[in-house]
């Protein structure tokens, strides 16, 4: 499938400081891509770029088969841009916000009212429709603004870390509403400091570190790469020896050793062979008080990369 997205060697320098180094990737329709990494990695910079509010000082972006650049009015039109700041007007409502950027962005006041009740319903806030936007909660005016942000129908739409500020409710609604636009067709660039945004959004995922892409793949395919495997600690009592030994026995079972009162295994897939290693140490003459399993995540795939934790 053509991409939606195309863009490679983009670099941006604000001085002595190189904000975004040699970046590239392509986005799908349909596809949600990630940019995970720190403040300060260069994820604004490159969307900067790539919706065309910022000239790089090297590089090719291509939205839709046309190049992105600050005056390409028609590549532009294939981008919605979601802000960081809120861009919403607080004394007017939902729906007068929405009609009034439909109105900016082309459409006929006929247009503009009924994409303005499209959108509602899209960032769940039909029932809002008539309430001042400076009434809202931070979470409902991040949706409002993901709303103006889809009025011209965009093939593709740049979100800059929507959920930044908002309570834990507002932000399952937020997401929830991101996970439908993929669905629906739309390229997404979604950029976060948030590892577990990545891990439940994105298709795909670019580890951004020091203006710099330094992985690139699925959630899936970043945890191969640093090769490490699940881990499942049991909590037994008895014959915390024979029930290792047990699960030791078992295929697909790197290693189980006995720590303390604990059974530690390492194994690729726990999930699926949890079963399986229940049944083995019950064969045996120990009872299971607790067990925990725990799968590499994003953040021992940055951590493993870059030497530190992704919020350092």
């Amino acid at each position: 499938m053509d991409a939606t997205l195309r863009c490679q060697g983009l670099r941006k320098a604000f001085g002595a400081i190189q904000a975004v180094d040699d970046v590239g990737f392509t986005i799908r329709q349909g596809e949600t891509y990630g940019l995970l990494g720190p403040n300060g990695a260069g994820k604004t910079t490159s969307i900067s770029m790539i919706a065309g509010l910022l000239a790089p000082d090297a590089g090719d972006i291509e939205v839709v088969g046309q190049r992105m650049t600050p005056r390409a009015l028609d590549a532009k039109a294939a981008v919605g841009l979601v802000p960081q700041d809120l861009a919403i007007y607080p004394d007017l409502t939902a729906a007068e916000n929405l009609r009034f950027f439909a109105r900016l962005q082309g459409l006929s006041r006929g247009e503009a009212a009924t994409r303005s009740e499209q959108v509602l319903e899209v960032i769940g806030l039909t029932d809002r429709a008539d309430d001042r936007a400076g009434e809202f909660s931070g979470g409902m005016k991040r949706r409002l603004n993901i709303g103006i942000g889809l009025l011209h129908e965009p093939q593709l739409l740049i979100l800059d870390e929507p959920t930044v500020g908002v309570d834990p409710q507002s932000r399952n609604a937020i997401l929830e509403s991101v996970e439908h636009l993929s669905t629906d067709g739309l390229a997404v660039l979604y950029t976060t400091h948030y590892m577990e945004e990545a891990e439940r959004l994105c298709h795909r995922i670019g580890i951004v570190d020091q203006g710099r892409i330094v992985a690139e793949g699925s959630r899936r395919e970043l945890i191969a790469r640093i090769g490490e495997q699940d881990v499942v600690r049991f909590h037994v009592a008895g014959d915390a020896t024979g029930a290792a030994a047990a699960c030791d026995a078992l295929d697909g079972v790197s290693s189980a050793e006995v720590e303390g009162e604990e059974i530690v295994c390492l194994l690729d897939g726990a999930a699926a062979k949890l079963p399986a290693l229940l049944a083995a140490i019950a064969a045996t003459d120990a009872t299971v008080d607790g067990v925990e399993v725990r799968e590499p995540d994003l953040e021992d795939v940055f951590l493993h990369l870059t030497g530190r934790a992704l919020r350092d």
